[in-house]
């Protein structure tokens, strides 16, 4: 058994400042000295894969991240670890725990599967993992490897934390409430009444604007799509990420990286059915409420790039959503006038920016010829040099 203190510490050596995850008895001592420690920070994610989103924005930014969750919620994790850290070259450090061991002690019949196989998903993502170590004088050595494996590979590595572990930790210091600022929504637009959709915006009108009135500085985040695929024929810039995959997670992915990039405005270019697909992050958004980061939501009220298949976003609210999960400007509109001046009028203050689109796209639109690796690689570069 090691203590967090020994753990955190030879983690906060090699660089690792934010963690974020989903609790299980088993990390409670690791979560606990965390949350009690002043200078790192802990980002409870609603969901496994929420958490490896935020700590791939938190590697974007510059700052190494831990990934921890208990084992039964390896799924959700799955998604963003194969189609996005894989592929865009995102290293995060997993460590998961292995309820429902084999042999080990009894536990609850939901874990009896995935404590069976939880070597086997690492395995099969190629990511390369080892058991937590149960004595000290071997972690220093273990988070060695990981971090010389993340620093050479950029792709994520994995420990597997066996039960006891780390020994126990009581936490000391309460959750930080926050209130909400009101339940409702000045300045809203009506919601389009049937048959006038045609009067909505594109969203290449949407985005063309967004690109001629950002600031030079902001860093622009494109959903999963056909989001992502216009911005760049629009104008291919390095301050723009194109999300492929791991779809939902870029609200996260932007919270990570605000979260680490204080100075500069991170702007979300969402969709209802990826906000849909991971709404609880709205949650977590609205908690951290970080003041530079702007979420707009381009609401066509179907998955485009899919064959124009409807969500349900035309029956409920997402702006009063976001509002009830603690954003604290909150505006919709149905026009390009009155989005134009909802984006220029936003502070800095945590913003979500509801935009109703038409839905469609022209058959030419091209795809980005940049790789996701690429596109990452050089995202981080100008956030360092601009």
């Amino acid at each position: 058994m090691v203590s967090a203190a020994c753990l955190v510490g030879e983690l906060t050596r090699k660089g690792f400042k934010l963690f974020t995850g989903v609790p299980c008895s088993y990390l409670k001592p690791l979560i606990n000295f965390v949350i009690d420690s002043e200078d790192l920070r802990y980002v409870g994610a609603t969901n496994e894969g929420d958490a490896v989103a935020i700590a791939s924005g938190a590697f974007l930014g510059g700052t190494k991240s831990v990934v921890i969750f208990q084992n039964s919620g390896f799924g959700n994790a799955v998604n963003p670890l194969t189609s996005m850290n894989a592929i865009f070259r995102l290293p995060v450090l997993v460590i998961t725990t292995l309820r429902g061991e084999p042999g080990g002690a009894a536990d609850e019949p939901q874990h009896e599967l995935m404590g069976q196989i939880t070597p086997q998903l690492f395995d099969l993502m190629r990511i390369p993992w080892e058991y937590l170590p149960q004595e000290e004088s071997e972690i220093s050595a273990a988070v060695e490897r990981a971090a010389r494996y993340m620093d050479a590979e950029q792709t994520p590595y994995g420990f597997i934390m066996r039960k006891d572990s780390v020994a126990p930790h009581k936490l000391k210091s309460k959750p930080k409430v926050k209130h909400l600022v009101s339940a409702d929504l000045p300045n809203s637009a009506t919601p389009v009444p049937p048959g006038s959709a045609a009067a909505r915006p594109t969203r290449r009108q949407v985005l063309e604007f967004i690109q001629r009135h950002s600031r030079k500085s902001d860093v622009l985040l494109a959903t999963t799509g056909f989001t992502g695929r216009v911005l760049y024929a629009l104008d291919d810039r390095p301050n723009q990420l194109y999300m492929v995959g791991a779809m939902g997670c870029v609200s996260s992915l932007g919270l990570g990286l605000a979260l680490t990039q204080p100075q500069r405005r991170i702007i979300v270019l969402d969709g209802d059915g990826a906000a849909l697909m991971r709404l609880g992050a709205l949650a977590t958004i609205g908690y951290e409420r970080p003041a530079n980061l702007l979420h707009i939501l381009l609401d066509n009220e179907v998955h485009d790039s899919t064959g124009g298949q409807s969500t349900v976003s035309h029956s409920i609210d997402l702006a009063q959503i976001a509002r009830a999960c603690g954003y604290l400007k909150v505006e919709r509109t149905d026009d390009l006038a009155g989005f134009g001046n909802s984006f220029q009028q936003l502070g800095n203050e945590l913003s979500f920016l509801q935009v109703k689109t038409q839905a469609g796209e022209s058959d030419d639109l091209p795809r980005p010829t940049v790789t996701p690796a690429q596109v990452a690689e050089r995202l981080k570069e100008w956030l360092k040099c601009y």
